[in-house]
């Protein structure tokens, strides 16, 4: 089996996101909730039901089991997950099938990954900065915005901000932009809070 070593490890609590490079030359960001959710430990692996409910979960440290892994303590309580270097390659390669198989199992046992938490009282207000050549020419470059209910994560902004015209369909494609969340990275399913600001900057070509 080919081994894959780790280059650079981070953890971006905001965006509760583990990201990881391998010598390989592959980069990958795993949310706290799919490491929470796919831990190897036996409590896991032998049950028939699904951990489900994490869709809040943070990793609160990380601590290194010799050269070979991590043991992550996340805020739920849960540290008996040992994430040896070829099980985090394999969790990031196999992101989309494991992810997609995962909700389908939630389903089927008529689980939920949980309702997003919120910490501020009423609307939540946010800072929206663009850095896009298509939108500079009839938009202002940043604006506050109040998040209507149901709008809670990047995904959901950029829906909105789509049914704004045409033009921001165009600017904010798929696949056009990336986003930092208070200067870090961000993904899609990303919460946003009260007071958060988000950068929205197209992908290099």
């Amino acid at each position: 089996m080919t081994e894959h070593n780790p280059i650079a490890i981070n953890l971006h609590k905001k965006s509760r996101l583990l990201e990881i490079s391998f010598d390989t030359g592959e980069n990958y960001r795993l949310s706290c909730e799919y490491l929470r959710t796919h831990a190897k430990s036996a409590e896991i692996t032998t049950s028939d039901i699904p951990v489900s409910g994490k869709i809040n979960v943070n990793i609160d440290s990380i601590e290194a089991q010799g050269s070979y892994a991590l043991r992550l303590f996340f805020d739920d309580g849960y540290d008996q997950g040992i994430y040896s270097w070829q099980t985090l390659y394999e969790l990031g390669k196999n992101y989309q099938s494991y992810w997609s198989e995962y909700l389908k199992t939630l389903e089927q046992h008529c689980l939920t990954r949980g309702d997003i938490n919120s910490s501020h009282d009423g609307p939540a207000t946010i800072k929206v900065l663009y850095f896009m050549d298509k939108l500079i020419k009839f938009t202002k470059e940043e604006e506050e915005l109040e998040l209507p209910i149901g709008v809670n994560t990047v995904e959901q902004l950029l829906e909105l901000l789509r049914k704004r015209g045409n033009r921001w369909q165009r600017a904010f494609s798929d696949d056009s932009i990336q986003f930092t969340v208070n200067k870090e990275f961000a993904e899609l399913f990303t919460v946003l809070e009260h007071g958060d600001e988000i950068a929205l900057i197209p992908k290099a070509k």
